[in-house]
């Protein structure tokens, strides 16, 4: 849990105490390539601190995947529906590559914001930096060209851009696919 330990230090400090009562309630997993996390219309009952790996978030609309976020190394991905409003999932989070992660259970989740401070800032901060990406995103994908979206999606996802198929960064973008490889450089 190394890696998942320094990125959430890097946002908020944490104590040895408050990193050793996180240890005691997470589960080391690991999981395939193309994997379901977290799956629409169910309630999966846990999040997941990504060690290794990288996931995307997406709706299924009218039978398409539309692409909503994607989370690296260091992130936690769980759904937002069953964490705060207790509802089943609205979305699906899926593996991009083979994945090691710690799972928690929302329950363990919800005690630990609720007892601990530095737990509770560092989650205040990560949701903070949420709305903020998402923020973002909405306002480029209403007032910026498919080019300069996607020169800020490379910025806020280096890794993403060279390891990703392109029609889920496309679908992110809200742009087609041959428009995203013409901006590329490809034929």
């Amino acid at each position: 849990m190394n890696y998942v330990i320094e990125k959430m230090n890097s946002l908020y400090p944490l104590s040895e105490d408050t990193i050793h009562r996180l240890k005691e309630s997470v589960t080391l997993c690991r999981f395939p390539k193309r994997h379901l996390l977290i799956k629409e219309n169910v309630f999966n009952k846990s999040a997941y601190f990504i060690e290794k790996g990288m996931t995307r978030s997406y709706w299924l609309v009218n039978g398409e995947e539309i692409t909503t976020s994607f989370s690296c190394a260091g992130s936690i991905v769980f759904s937002m529906d069953e964490m705060y409003y207790n509802k089943a999932s609205e979305e699906f989070v899926e593996t991009l590559e083979e994945v090691e992660a710690y799972r928690i259970a929302l329950t363990d989740l919800h005690h630990l914001f609720h007892t601990n401070i530095e737990l509770a800032n560092w989650g205040r901060i990560i949701h903070q930096d949420e709305y903020r990406r998402l923020h973002r995103s909405h306002k480029e994908r209403l007032t910026l060209p498919a080019k300069e979206r996607y020169e800020a999606f490379k910025q806020q996802f280096p890794e993403i851009c060279q390891q990703v198929n392109l029609g889920y960064i496309a679908s992110y973008l809200g742009i087609t696919l041959p428009t995203l490889s013409r901006l590329r450089g490809h034929k």
